[in-house]
């Protein structure tokens, strides 16, 4: 049999539009209580988090719009669930500064990136405000402006 490669970047999945939408602030890293079909359906790659937040209830953080489709083994077995609640594992002092935050307006928290941890699944989060269009604006260009000197510094090393 062979032996399964380890990849370097151990990440799931990525919420790319997050960075793109908002100013992020302070990040975290959460625990996240799962079901053992989620986190086969997991290591297979099947998660998603690209409109994915975080809402506080009754002293809690919670996680919204994951999406992870069952694989095809799973889905005859259980009733499953793909869009479902999820509970972040985070202490009392985090959750505390996430619902300061989130009582500032324009703040929010969203889901930047799934990964693991040994074998956990973790989820980085986010204290994030909102960007206007002209912020977003701005960010393109600096992103182009980035890409252009990638270019010009390669072109001079040749």
């Amino acid at each position: 049999m062979a032996k399964k490669q380890k990849t370097s970047d151990n990440t799931i999945a990525q919420n790319k539009r997050a960075r793109f939408d908002y100013h992020i602030e302070e990040q975290f890293e959460a625990g996240l209580s799962l079901q053992g079909w989620e986190v086969k359906s997991l290591r297979a790659g099947k998660g998603q988090i690209t409109d994915s937040y975080v809402f506080l209830k009754n002293g809690e953080a919670w996680l919204l719009n994951v999406q992870i489709q069952p694989i095809n083994t799973i889905s005859t077995h259980f009733v499953v669930e793909p869009n479902r609640q999820r509970k972040l594992l985070l202490n009392r002092k985090e959750i505390r500064k996430l619902e300061v935050a989130t009582e500032q307006k324009g703040h929010t928290v969203v889901a930047l990136a799934l990964y693991w941890k040994r074998h956990m699944v973790k989820c980085k989060i986010a204290i994030a405000g909102g960007k206007k269009q002209h912020d977003k604006r701005q960010s393109e260009k600096e992103k182009d402006w980035d890409r252009q000197k990638q270019r010009v510094m390669q072109h001079n090393q040749r």
